[in-house]
């Protein structure tokens, strides 16, 4: 089981709302880059924006998650102006997300580490263990040196930390994130409405799969696109257990915490993906779907709907414009994609799935960077990131090559979609969006975008928290991989149909001999003296 990094409670998840809509992937842009940023600490160097002296580049090799098949290469244009900007001299070692997780176990344990690592999941067994084991810098009284880094969220420290202390500068990321978002055009074609219960989403995902929805006269597509998701499976699902009243990780139950897999309401979530896989309304291979290619069956007019982050869909609908030019069928349709942030409980409540308002941590290892010189040198470009200028660029590029820029300071992304992806996407990951008021240009705010904002921030209102988030607990960092993947396997097979019920609560007690018991014990015991 995942473990969470969320907020403890509700009302502290709402002192995170302040995170800005600009860390949604894509979503940062470019100014010329002519004005100075703010000067790093003088034991830094690498400062945004320095004039060319003797110094050395400070070499960086830095390890990141791609969600696309294309890249940006060492040098390529955008990365070439960072290092000149920054003094630097980067390597990127690009990892497609699907396979991050275990490329990330692979790396730490092989010692060959870069000198700046995404860290996925903060309190994930592996990262902690290293942690334990003295293989990565403690930044916590370093931060404050930074101009931007000294300005990083509180709570979101508290959540990122291990042991009350901080061991990487996390990426800041909204917390309404997540949502649903689908094509419209179909949902159109098929005459229903944007759907508000969970039958009306059945309902829609059954139309996008028997009613044609694009008017070829074929039966080739279907509703859901799911896949296999870094670091744990199931980025879908995670939500739509929480439309059935299941917990945001761990709930009280009994007086108790207790895992969302145990509540009967998962189970019921379950049963739902199960009839959805029976009824080929979702990818059947969505449990080795790569996440590269998760938006292709919406552009490639195959399937429907996709249960993501909500920011998805104005990239998906750029997607869709450039197919349609490139074959020669474009129209005057302003937008395909549609959002919404979830659908209401059997209880006629809204519950959505909060983000930690972090995503995972950038780290900096022992074995790479081996000095505390060495270290403010890193931190110091780490800060140089959260220049707007540089935020800019790390989000859309060059003005006149990957943007243009319009008279009210917004931008126009270049149509070419190949170029971006070659030359600029991906680039953001490691971008920490600290502090959260520091934003570069924003891209121009169509209809769509509004939306996206609009449902983001309304999802602030109805998050479900995890209360076991600040906690780390020694039998998860000893055994939280072999728990994780007894109820990650349980529940695939569940709903590919390998096992029933009954083999479902045989693995829910295979999980409590494994380890399962103690670790709620220590949860348990955790939370009441923290309480």
């Amino acid at each position: 089981m995942k473990k969470s990094t969320l907020a403890g409670s509700a009302s502290r998840l709402v002192l995170l709302s302040s995170v800005f809509a600009a860390a949604m992937a894509g979503c940062a842009s470019d100014s010329s880059g002519n004005e100075p940023a703010a000067s790093a600490p003088p034991a830094a160097s690498g400062s945004p924006n320095a004039s060319p002296t003797a110094d050395k580049p400070l070499a960086l090799s830095i390890m990141l998650p791609i969600f696309k098949t294309n890249f940006p290469k060492d040098d390529s244009p955008v990365a070439a102006e960072l290092e000149k900007r920054t003094n630097t001299d980067i390597h990127f070692q690009w990892v497609p997300n699907a396979s991050y997780g275990d490329k990330f176990n692979i790396t730490l344990a092989s010692g060959n580490l870069p000198s700046i690592l995404y860290v996925p999941d903060v309190k994930g067994p592996s990262f902690v263990n290293a942690v334990k084991a003295g293989a990565f810098w403690d930044v916590t009284d370093k931060l404050k040196k930074y101009p931007n880094l000294s300005q990083s969220d509180p709570v979101i420290l508290k959540n990122a930390s291990i042991d009350g202390r901080n061991y990487g500068v996390y990426r800041g990321r909204e917390i309404g994130r997540n949502g649903v978002y689908y094509r419209q055009d179909w949902l159109e074609s098929v005459g229903l409405k944007q759907p508000t219960t969970i039958d009306e989403f059945y309902e829609m995902l059954k139309a996008f799969t028997e009613k044609d929805p694009d008017g070829n006269g074929k039966h080739d597509t279907y509703g859901l696109v799911m896949v296999k998701w870094a670091p744990a499976w199931g980025a879908g699902f995670d939500q739509i257990k929480l439309w059935f009243g299941a917990p945001n990780n761990w709930g009280t139950k009994d007086g108790q915490l207790t895992p969302d897999f145990m509540y009967d309401e998962y189970f019921e979530a379950l049963k739902f993906m199960k009839k959805l896989y029976d009824e080929k309304l979702v990818n059947q291979d969505f449990a080795v779907m790569d996440s590269a290619k998760w938006t292709d069956p919406i552009v490639n007019g195959q399937a429907g709907v996709i249960i993501d982050v909500v920011d998805g869909a104005a990239r998906a609908d750029l997607r869709i414009h450039d197919a349609l030019a490139a074959a020669g069928k474009e129209d005057k349709r302003e937008h395909y994609m549609d959002v919404f942030g979830a659908v209401k409980s059997p209880d006629g409540s809204i519950r959505t799935l909060p983000t930690a308002g972090f995503s995972g941590m950038l780290a900096i290892p022992k074995s790479s960077v081996k000095t505390e010189e060495e270290v403010d040198k890193v931190l110091a470009f780490l800060d140089a990131l959260n220049e707007p200028e540089n935020l800019t660029l790390v989000g859309s590029g060059l003005e006149g090559v990957h943007y243009t820029k319009s008279e009210d300071n917004t931008i126009q992304p270049s149509d070419d979609s190949a170029l971006l992806e070659s030359e600029v996407e991906g680039l953001n990951q490691m971008a920490p969006f600290t502090p959260a008021t520091n934003l570069g240009l924003d891209v121009k705010q169509t209809p769509l975008r509004k939306k996206q904002a609009e449902v983001m921030a309304k999802n602030r209102e109805t998050i479900v928290a995890d209360p076991s988030a600040p906690f780390i607990s020694a039998v998860y960092s000893q055994k939280g991989q072999q728990l994780g993947n007894i109820i990650n396997d349980a529940r695939i097979k569940f709903i590919v149909g390998q096992i029933d019920e009954k083999g479902w609560k045989e693995a829910i007690e295979l999980w409590k001999k494994s380890g399962g018991d103690d670790y709620v014990k220590e949860i348990n015991d955790l939370y009441a003296a923290a309480n």
